[in-house]
């Protein structure tokens, strides 16, 4: 890996996620309302609704608004039919990149998401062109500075895949998106808290992009990312400072 990159891409996009905050608390709205009509109202039972709330919480959402979001989703209440769709495409030097999207109308999505692709100097490809080079899972990132052996002994102990540290030194605990909640439990019992911790679309391998070409593969992100219908956007672009 591209070493001190590595931390400094995930710092850049919690700041990015932290400067929008009522973005923050639409796009955590939508995914409370899908997550509770896919899998029920009860967080105990069901464990996307349960990583949903918890997001709600961190982010500082009203209670209220997380209750509503419940109530929609379990058909308790009215609200908007929303729809996932995952988009596929290709960005600067050909790195991979994922939208996830939440939307109650299609054709304004696509659309959206098509022009950004173009206007960044990218491209929006078809369904499964890139998927295969991501791994979903369960990913909790620690700075750097933390000792490898202690994060090692409680993440595996808890039922964790793997335990990788990069080479800015900062440590990425791997699981399966069902042990997310038994592993991150282990991890919090230990005393270790991760800076991030989500259910992710993880790349495989990493395309470095530096300079000029850093710059477009940002502004290319940072567009996809202010699209009102964008859930998530995940890429194998490591970008060089």
């Amino acid at each position: 890996m591209a070493g001190h990159s590595k931390w400094a891409n995930i710092k850049h996009k919690k700041a990015a996620t932290d400067a929008k905050k009522g973005k923050v608390f639409t796009r955590l709205i939508k995914e409370i309302t899908v997550a509770a009509k896919l899998g029920g109202g009860d967080p105990g039972m069901n464990p996307r609704l349960r990583l949903a709330m918890e997001k709600a919480a961190e982010a500082n959402m009203p209670k209220d608004n997380v209750e509503r979001a419940v109530r929609r989703g379990a058909g308790e209440a009215d609200g908007v039919n929303y729809e996932e769709i995952r988009y596929e495409g290709y960005g600067i030097g050909g790195a991979a990149v994922i939208v996830d999207c939440l939307t109650d109308n299609r054709t304004r999505t696509v659309s959206e998401v098509r022009h950004a692709f173009a206007k960044f100097g990218g491209n929006l490809g078809t369904d499964g062109s890139v998927v295969f080079l991501f791994k979903h899972c369960g990913q909790f990132l620690f700075a750097p500075g933390l000792a490898e052996d202690k994060v090692m002994e409680a993440a595996l102990d808890a039922g964790a895949e793997d335990v990788i540290v990069n080479d800015d030194g900062s440590i990425e605990v791997l699981s399966t998106p069902g042990d997310f909640q038994a592993v991150r439990s282990g991890l919090e019992k230990a005393g270790l808290r991760p800076e991030a911790a989500d259910i992710t679309m993880r790349p495989g391998g990493e395309t470095v992009l530096a300079g000029d070409d850093g710059v477009r593969m940002q502004k290319l992100l940072d567009a996809l990312e202010s699209l009102d219908d964008v859930q998530e956007v995940y890429s194998t672009a490591l970008i060089d400072d």
